[in-house]
């Protein structure tokens, strides 16, 4: 079965004439010579997926297989002290909010055991503000960890090198939207962009979505106090609010609250 496909293209453009050279490359802002140029989100023309051979296809199942007999060879076998008990209930300290980013795996980078984090992950760990009629998904996640399971502690992790971000920040207004949620998902976090291009404007693309992909975590944190049920766990004391950053290039983890 084959679909078809699109990818980001980041691409320096010069001012709109004719003869207007773009000089693009996949998933990295090409350089700028000149303060005319900016980055700018464009969608690389629709291709036609090239099938997957069955034997590749049967190899990655086979990965997964492997990798769960791995698991319950050296991990649940030998440890059912620490299973058993799980098989009645969860009691998580921690709701982790995390990107689906597959570099930046929370129970991994943390070392979070099972049982211990209730995990959302989305693109760039966005956290929308308290709505009924949209976004039910996480809002039935946030409800269910501080309602029913009296989580302690919701962290909001950002990383470097974030796609999402860069989505986030390459958006012109006015422009289409080439794909069906990404755009309107990420835009989550505007007034983050907002301000990085108002206090940032003299840094380079890249340095702005490192600003950013910071910004964007406390836009999520101030989100997370218009649920009510956050809201007065914040203030009765027994529900914190923290932010966290996982940079993957220098191998460093910050945390910080609002």
């Amino acid at each position: 079965m084959s679909t078809a496909a699109a990818n980001w293209c980041y691409a320096t453009v010069a001012p709109r004439t004719r003869s207007s050279t773009i000089s693009a490359s996949l998933g990295t802002p090409a350089p700028s010579s000149s303060s005319s140029f900016r980055p700018k989100l464009i969608r690389n023309a629709p291709v036609q997926a090239a099938p997957v051979a069955p034997a590749l296809m049967d190899a990655a199942v086979e990965r997964l297989k492997t990798g769960f007999e791995k698991f319950k060879t050296d991990v649940y076998d030998k440890k059912p002290d620490f299973f058993e008990p799980l098989k009645a209930g969860q009691a998580p300290k921690y709701m982790v909010f995390a990107c689906a980013d597959s570099r930046v795996c929370p129970s991994v980078t943390l070392g979070l055991e099972p049982g211990e984090a209730f995990t959302v992950r989305n693109i760039a760990n966005m956290v929308p503000s308290y709505c009924k009629n949209k976004y039910a998904g996480v809002g039935s996640a946030i409800e269910y960890a501080v309602c029913a399971l009296k989580v302690e502690v919701i962290v909001v992790i950002g990383h470097s090198r974030c796609g999402g971000i860069k989505a986030l920040l390459s958006l012109k207004d006015g422009a289409d939207d080439s794909f069906h949620f990404v755009e309107d998902w990420v835009r989550i976090g505007f007034p983050a962009k907002k301000k990085v291009q108002k206090e940032c404007s003299s840094l380079s693309f890249d340095d702005q979505c490192a600003v950013l992909e910071k910004e964007a975590v406390n836009v999520s944190l101030e989100n997370l106090k218009t649920y009510p049920f956050v809201k007065e766990g914040v203030a009765n004391g027994t529900l914190k609010l923290v932010g966290g950053h996982y940079d993957f290039v220098s191998g460093k983890f910050d945390t910080w609250e609002l």
